[in-house]
């Protein structure tokens, strides 16, 4: 291993054979169909040289567990003894950039020096393919930071998020990267759950179609683009890391599945990765009706599925439907599980001996494999013209100023103003305190998976890579007098002499910004991230305390949460004079919040989750039946402090009754049906407004939540400026899952709810679905059109 770059070290020379020693190279005639040529080389290859494609190798994984997950120290083993593993091929090489800090360069022309090598060592001169996370841009060293997921669903901007996606793949290839295990499409059911920062949101309209749009942005980049994590995971038990799922199948059909199979079909999708969870008691990496029966034969996936880190050993070891190793890979590979990740466990001598002694049908290990070398055929890394090396590998940037100026704009469009009562835009000439734990913390913008939180923090001898603004700094260049104070600790013991030091700087402000909410970590080493799961929805530490004791002080607060999830903060936002959610906003966080706070920019960004007004209540989101709100029957009220889909601007705009075009035709359930208004920005500044359209299914014949989003708009708008939005809604838009298990469009009375927010409706449109009761499928229409004319009207 070099050290250096964290990337494979050189084999002995008596591990490379020569272009001589290899079969004659159909595969690599770029003339013949790819069919043909993965054929050949399936033909051609050994049990062994199979297996060797189906799995990946970690060469920077930690042996000894000591900075990793739970559980990593007890699959990892040995340290690869590289020349024998790649001697037969290899799959995928494992995180090289994100396992420990890399120089992007050197580690650019370390991983090509052991791509050459693998390529090299095996008899068909078949490279790796190389993945790495990229949740929040490229997880590698001085790569830029972007917003977290839930700033996606914040932002109501899919167009943006492709864009930021296209940026983050070109970064990817340039380092010699093919795969990205991203994005997030678990639907937040949960708040407790430590990865809800990594979801987009609570509904699946939103995260499907943010979702895709990230697909797309990285697909078109030519990298591989990973579904994660299929299906169920963000459902566990109380909210807590792995646990169990208990679901039923409806809500399964029709809240968890429907942005993966949008990115699939509308996205293009060429990965997916398996669930850890086991729903109703069958692990996601065994379930044969999942993977197999609903993903490709009904759905038509033809890409690969990998396995969550460790997942197939896990059948064994966590889940226990596995007898021993060659067990679970029996289980897995006959699910659908094509490649075992991140390292050889149970994919190598374990699987190879169950098809040897006739336990694994040999052909089940050929169906994986076509898939495995039909992606590296349309990669290119089967070509006879492949070089290991990316071009202009010296230029390498991997935080450019387009890739900045993009993080900043999805940053500022992702901050919510929940409350206002006139503090905000700040002047710049009050004299301005801003106290907090998170105030002037850089690490404070990152979520779990940027290269700084997940791996950086393990390497505090390394510079942080990037420049990271803090809130404290921002807010300096932005205003003419601004006193700090920490105030108290996200995580460990305050001193009263801190909360003092707050006070007292609050006392003598015209206002005091109080920045508090989360600092992401791995495995209860934060309080937000993988395996950072709550048992109540309190902010952490004694933060609250000091939102309390600067309130009491009596100058005017601006309750500043930078969070991964939302917290119960009803009292506190009522006793603040504003309230601001942002959820990890990445790198250009500090200066996005800045321009917010001081009316450079006006708030835009909308509520992906809501934000509860019971901590302690049972999470719960905002697509519920009647019975699940507030009601006569039960003491307990979920009814949020904040709705999904809320957020202020700073200018009321102003919108026109909702009209159906066409007046009153009948919606058919195979037709469509528009709806259309005109929005409007009376001030002076410009703003930008988000158009909700919600379903209300009054009558059906299994109960619905009683709204639920089906389309939604971002309107930009110049003072003085308006637009005209129009919604087009197919009928398939209102199916649902029925009595019988099927998804229908049925007839009858329906709304079409123009909207603010989810609790926050415009105009109610009533009208009725006609025709026959429709059975959809997969090929149903799953979009409403939404179309924005804008038109420049003269000032009053």
């Amino acid at each position: 291993m070099n050290r250096t770059t964290g990337v494979a070290a050189a084999p002995a020379g008596d591990a490379v054979r020569t272009a001589a020693d290899r079969p004659s190279a159909v595969w690599q005639d770029v003339g013949l169909p790819v069919t043909e040529r993965v054929e050949a080389l399936v033909d051609a290859m050994t049990l062994e040289e199979k297996l060797a494609q189906l799995v990946g190798v970690w060469v920077g994984a930690d042996p000894e567990g000591g900075e990793v997950a739970p559980h990593q120290n007890d699959m990892t083993g040995d340290p690869v003894v590289w020349n024998e593993v790649i001697a037969d091929g290899l799959g995928q090489l494992t995180r090289p950039f994100g396992t420990r800090p890399v120089d992007p360069v050197a580690g650019a022309r370390s991983l090509a020096l052991s791509q050459e090598q693998v390529a090299a060592a095996n008899r068909f001169g078949i490279p790796a393919l190389v993945h790495e996370e990229c949740l929040t841009g490229f997880a590698a060293w001085q790569a830029t930071a972007y917003p977290a997921p839930l700033a996606w669903g914040a932002s109501f901007d899919p167009a943006l998020v492709t864009e930021m996606a296209g940026l983050i793949g070109r970064s990817m290839r340039a380092a010699g990267v093919h795969q990205g295990l991203a994005p997030v499409l678990d639907v937040t059911r949960d708040y407790r759950w430590g990865r809800t920062e990594e979801t987009i949101g609570e509904d699946p309209y939103l995260v499907g179609t943010v979702g895709t749009a990230y697909v797309r942005g990285l697909e078109e980049s030519g990298i591989v683009a990973t579904l994660k994590h299929f299906a169920g995971y963000s459902a566990s038990r109380a909210g807590r890391n792995l646990a169990p799922v208990s679901i039923g199948p409806r809500e399964f059909a029709d809240v968890i599945l429907p942005p993966f199979e949008m990115a699939v079909h509308d996205g293009g999708v060429r990965s997916v990765m398996h669930s850890y969870s086991d729903v109703d008691g069958v692990p996601s990496a065994a379930d044969a009706r999942l993977l197999t029966t609903l993903l490709r034969d009904t759905w038509g996936f033809d890409g690969t599925v990998v396995a969550d880190y460790f997942a197939v050993k896990f059948l064994q070891t966590l889940h226990g439907v596995a007898e021993d190793e060659s067990h679970a890979a029996a289980l897995a590979l006959g699910a659908g599980v094509d490649v075992e990740l991140p390292t050889v466990r149970c994919y190598g001598a374990p699987l190879l001996e169950a098809v040897r002694r006739g336990d694994v049908d040999e052909s089940l290990v050929d169906r994986a494999l076509r898939r495995v070398l039909r992606q590296k055929v349309e990669l290119g890394l089967l070509d006879p013209d492949w070089s290991a090396l990316p071009a202009d590998v010296d230029e390498l940037r991997l935080d450019s100023p387009h890739a900045q100026d993009v993080a900043l704009r999805l940053a500022r469009e992702s901050v919510v103003l929940l409350a206002n009562d006139g503090v905000l835009p700040l002047r710049p000439d009050a004299r301005l305190a801003v106290v907090g734990p998170l105030a002037d913390d850089p690490m404070a913008m990152l979520g779990c998976y940027s290269f700084p939180a997940h791996i950086g923090v393990h390497h505090r001898d390394m510079a942080l890579g990037l420049e990271i603004p803090t809130v404290l700094t921002a807010l300096r260049d932005a205003v003419d007098s601004v006193t700090y104070a920490r105030g108290c600790e996200v995580i460990g013991e305050s001193t009263p002499e801190d909360m003092a030091a707050a006070v007292a700087a609050a006392s003598d402000a015209d206002v005091c910004v109080v920045a508090v909410g989360d600092l992401a970590g791995l495995f209860g080493r934060g309080t937000s991230g993988e395996g950072c799961d709550a048992t109540e929805l309190v902010l952490p530490g004694g933060q609250a305390d000091l939102v309390r004791a600067v309130v009491a002080t009596g100058t005017p607060v601006v309750l500043l949460l930078i969070t991964g999830r939302p917290y119960a903060i009803g009292d506190l936002a009522g006793t603040a004079a504003a309230t601001v959610q942002t959820f990890f906003p990445g790198q250009l966080g500090g200066l996005a919040i800045a321009d917010v706070l001081t009316g450079a920019v006006s708030p835009s960004g909308r509520l992906p989750v809501g934000i509860p007004g019971d901590a302690s209540g049972q999470p719960g989101t905002y697509l519920s039946a009647p019975l699940g709100r507030r009601s006569g029957v039960s003491n307990v009220d979920p009814t949020p402090a904040f709705p999904f889909g809320h957020g202020l601007g700073y200018d009321a705009f102003t919108w026109s009754a909702a009209r159906v075009v066409g007046g009153d035709r009948p919606w058919a359930t195979d037709g469509e049906v528009e709806v259309e208004l005109d929005v409007r920005n009376p001030g002076d500044r410009a703003g930008t407004d988000v158009v909700q359209l919600y379903l209300h299914d009054p009558v059906a014949q299994v109960t619905r939540p009683v709204v639920r989003l089906v389309g939604y708009a971002r309107v930009p708008l110049d003072g003085g400026a308006s637009a005209r939005v129009t919604f087009r809604v197919p009928a398939d838009v209102t199916s649902f899952t029925g009595l019988d298990g099927r998804r229908v469009v049925e007839p009858g009375a329906v709304q079409l709810r123009v909207s603010r927010s989810s609790a926050d409706v415009h105009e109610a449109v009533d009208l009725r679905l006609v025709g026959p009761l429709r059975e959809v499928d997969h090929t149903r229409r799953r979009l409403t059109d939404v179309s924005v004319t804008h038109e420049e009207v003269e000032r009053a």
